[in-house]
C-alpha cells in the first residue's frame, strides 16, 4: 500500500517562508511525476508547481519567483520551498505523485498566512 505522508504547513507571517515535505513510501517505484496543489475554501484545487522525473519543473503564474519545487529521488520525497508567502496562498496544500501508470494523492497540510 502506498502513502504519501505532507508535513512542514503552519501559521506564519505575510513575508515568511514554510517548506513543505511528502514522502512516498510503501509499493512505489519509477516515479515519473510529482507535483503540488493546493485548494483555498470556495476555490477548485490549482496546480502550484510541479517536476518530471528529470528534473523539468513548472509553476503557477502566481507562485513564480517565489516557490521552488525539487525532489529527492533516493527517498522518493518532494519539496516545495515557500518564500515572500502572501495572504492569498492560504489554502490546504496536497501533494500528488504518479507512478507506473497510477495516481497518489497525499492527505493534505494547511497553510495559514496572515497579513
Amino acid at each position: 500500500q502506498v502513502q504519501l505522508v505532507e508535513s512542514g504547513g503552519g501559521l506564519v507571517q505575510a513575508g515568511g517562508s514554510l517548506r513543505l515535505s511528502c514522502a512516498a513510501s510503501g509499493s512505489i517505484f519509477n516515479i515519473n511525476y510529482m507535483a503540488w496543489y493546493r485548494q483555498a475554501p470556495g476555490k477548485q484545487r490549482e496546480l502550484v508547481a510541479s517536476i518530471t522525473n528529470g528534473g523539468i519543473t513548472n509553476y503557477a503564474d502566481s507562485v513564480k519567483g517565489r516557490f521552488t519545487i525539487s525532489r529527492d529521488n533516493a527517498k522518493n520525497t518532494v519539496y516545495l520551498q515557500m518564500n515572500s508567502l502572501k495572504p492569498e496562498d492560504t489554502a490546504v496544500y496536497y501533494c500528488k505523485v504518479v507512478a507506473q501508470g497510477r495516481l497518489y494523492w497525499g492527505q493534505g497540510t494547511q497553510v495559514t498566512v496572515s497579513s
